[in-house]
């Protein structure tokens, strides 16, 4: 997975770096599912009601990545399976080895 084109879904900001994801709730586990088109899949078992599952995608990504899980936002798409979601205080180049991280222990 390694070969994986992570500039459809990782794209630096201000301050950090927006993912694009597509996220399925009421899955049977949360975690990083693949690569689904131009997105990041990410899977929650939270429920897709009352924000529940916005904030699992940010809790998954802030462990994921090392920050505060108040600092990751949803910025487009709150009541949408796709999203763009901003994490800062990592570098694109961070982003990238960590997101082909997770998907080559997924081969």
């Amino acid at each position: 997975m390694s070969g994986v084109d992570t500039s459809q879904f990782i794209t630096t900001t201000l301050g950090g770096v927006a993912l694009r994801v597509k996220v399925v709730p009421g899955a049977s586990r949360t975690g990083v599912a693949g690569v689904l088109g131009d997105r990041l899949k990410i899977t929650v078992s939270a429920a897709p009601e009352g924000g529940k599952a916005n904030k699992a995608v940010c809790a998954l990504l802030a462990q994921t990545f090392g920050v505060a899980t108040r600092d990751v936002v949803v910025t487009e798409g709150q009541a949408h399976p796709r999203k763009t979601i901003e994490i800062p205080g990592i570098s694109l180049c961070q982003a990238v080895e960590r997101v082909r991280d997770i998907l080559s222990a997924q081969l």
